[in-house]
């Protein structure tokens, strides 16, 4: 009895220590925030806000790339996101994003961090089609 107890109690110890280390390692990042030069990077699609090509390349493009961590509707809860390490995927209509410049998201789907790959693989004019579909997204 008395080494189940113990083995129970270092299965419990061991749980503690590795939901420890991941709250840590998630704090450890902080806030994620693109550098200055990003911030400024000008959208060569800005006036194409409401081009129904642009928005649907962005649409396909995040079905294809990013739902299943940022979900169909982009709230941040694909499938996958449960199971996924913190940071969380972001909530795209979130004020967080909508405060975001272009330039930062554009930056941040580049870079990645943490389970969220980079994309900079991608043609720069698909990324900034995501960026112009995670803007069509705001506050829905």
């Amino acid at each position: 009895m008395k080494a189940c107890l113990r083995s129970l109690s270092r299965v419990a110890l061991s749980a503690a220590l590795v939901a420890g280390v991941g709250v840590t390692a998630a704090l450890a990042q902080g806030e994620w925030k693109a550098p200055a030069d990003a911030k400024g990077t000008k959208n060569p699609l800005a006036d194409k806000k409401a081009d129904k090509a642009v928005l649907a390349e962005g649409k396909k493009l995040a079905e294809t790339n990013c739902a299943t961590c940022h979900g169909a509707s982009g709230k941040g809860d694909g499938a996958a996101a449960a199971a996924l390490p913190p940071p969380k995927p972001a909530d795209w209509t979130s004020a967080k994003i909508a405060s975001e410049t272009d330039g930062e998201l554009f930056w941040k789907i580049t870079t990645g961090r943490g389970a969220m790959p980079p994309w900079q693989q991608l043609p720069e004019s698909d990324r900034w089609a995501l960026v112009q579909y995670i803007r069509s997204l705001g506050g829905k």
